[in-house]
């Protein structure tokens, strides 16, 4: 790996943005590389198998562009395939999502936590492993919300469509007396000030985004692969759906304004397209 190529970042749409927004906080001098599998959006619903195939060929092209490291910047994705892609992708390290469920435990006075997740996440081995080792002194809450992903995909952060869910997901979690919540989707963090706002100040709100970037940083510095450069990095966007519509998401969610390149799937593999949209 060359200290100098980019890290690439992967999700199932834009929810990823919220892991690459830590990142470039915390290394703002490297370059990046993200990829939006918008086409197989969302990644929720669909099973291991499916998901670790999605998760190698993208990791192929991220390598393919140099990246020197890869973020799986997605709870489904992280619990269905972090483990096979750092079996196969051996000269690379990849650093996935982890439930904040150790912190979370530290944090809770009532001894409750309420995790929000998308069903592939809470089945996955990933977090059952975790939530038995950090959870054995609090209870669990575990909350799947089903449609809420694809409320930030339409960049609808505050509707009251997306309200109606977040009351419905939270109201569970608060009334067995959770005090803090863990955001177990890249996707939620969009939502947290509308989060915060139903929970109330007496409820934490967890995002992990901030410990993957700091995770990053020091996988990075161990390995000999900070770039070492002064500059501010450059930063390339693509998606296997609309580049037009994701640069808009990128607008709505980050005040991002960016090219966005799209690509396309091949069988199991992606190919790249010309076409970029800004």
């Amino acid at each position: 790996m060359k200290r100098t190529g980019p890290i690439g970042i992967f999700d199932s749409g834009a929810g990823g943005l919220s892991v690459w927004r830590e990142v470039v906080r915390e290394l703002p001098h490297e370059d990046t590389v993200y990829l939006a599998d918008q086409v197989h959006m969302p990644y929720g619903p669909r099973g291991e198998d499916e998901l670790r195939q999605y998760c190698v060929a993208i990791t192929r092209l991220l390598l393919a562009e140099d990246c020197k490291a890869i973020v799986v910047a997605c709870n489904t994705a992280s619990a269905a395939a972090l483990k096979h892609l750092r079996e196969t992708f051996t000269l690379v390290p990849s650093i996935g999502m982890e439930p904040a469920v150790k912190p979370a435990a530290g944090a809770s006075r009532s001894g409750v936590v309420g995790i929000m997740a998308t069903p592939a996440t809470f089945q996955g081995k990933l977090f059952r492993a975790t939530a038995g080792r950090h959870a054995s002194a609090v209870t669990l809450v575990s909350q799947v919300c089903d449609g809420l992903a694809e409320q930030v995909e339409r960049g609808e952060l505050d509707t009251p469509a997306t309200e109606a869910l977040l009351r419905r997901y939270l109201g569970p979690m608060l009334a067995a007396g959770a005090d803090t919540v863990v955001l177990a989707c890249s996707h939620y963090p969009f939502l947290i000030d509308l989060i915060r706002q139903i929970a109330g100040p007496g409820v934490q709100v967890i995002d992990p985004a901030p410990a993957i970037a700091r995770h990053l940083r020091q996988t990075l510095e161990e390995r000999g692969l900070l770039s070492g450069s002064e500059g501010a990095g450059q930063h390339r966007f693509y998606t296997t759906g609309s580049g037009a519509g994701f640069a808009g998401l990128l607008h709505t969610l980050l005040g991002v304004d960016s090219a966005v390149g799209e690509m396309g799937w091949q069988g199991t593999e992606l190919t790249t397209s010309p076409q970029t949209h800004l």
